[in-house]
């Protein structure tokens, strides 16, 4: 009695555990994010010092935007090797990626906006200066 067994249509690719390529690219990856995290951990030390003295705001915005930058190439590069995005076809990046680019950007319109809001609500319209304060009304006489 013979016993056959059916192979299945699906394809599967073996990748062996180990090996130096996927070592060194485990090095690679461990490198680069400790060095992107020790350079955003050393701007913010550099700004909290900054802080303790007279600091210029615009150099605290421009560290704030390095650190900003750097983050988000940092979350790029853990979607890309983590989860394996970077080895897909652009078609998919692009029905991800571009989604959540929208996504940020409707974020910052509507933080945007909703300053630009509270700033003319504060102001009447931009009738009256931020800084000048509105006269109390005057009591009147024999009411208290």
């Amino acid at each position: 009695m013979e016993h056959h067994v059916e192979s299945s249509t699906e394809v599967t690719f073996h990748h062996p555990p180990g090996g130096s390529d996927t070592i060194k690219r485990i090095i690679k990856t461990t490198v680069l994010l400790s060095v992107i995290t020790i350079i955003e951990l050393g701007l913010g030390l550099w700004m909290y010092f900054l802080h303790k003295g007279e600091p210029s705001h615009g150099l605290i915005l421009a560290i704030k935007g390095i650190i900003v930058i750097l983050s988000l190439a940092k979350a790029f590069y853990i979607v890309s090797i983590f989860m394996h995005l970077g080895d897909e076809i652009r078609n998919l990046i692009m029905t991800i990626v571009v989604p959540l680019a929208l996504f940020v950007w409707f974020i910052i319109a509507f933080l945007w906006e909703g300053d630009s809001w509270l700033n003319l609500r504060n102001t009447d319209g931009h009738s009256r200066p931020k800084t000048e304060q509105r006269a109390p009304e005057a009591k009147k006489p024999g009411v208290e």
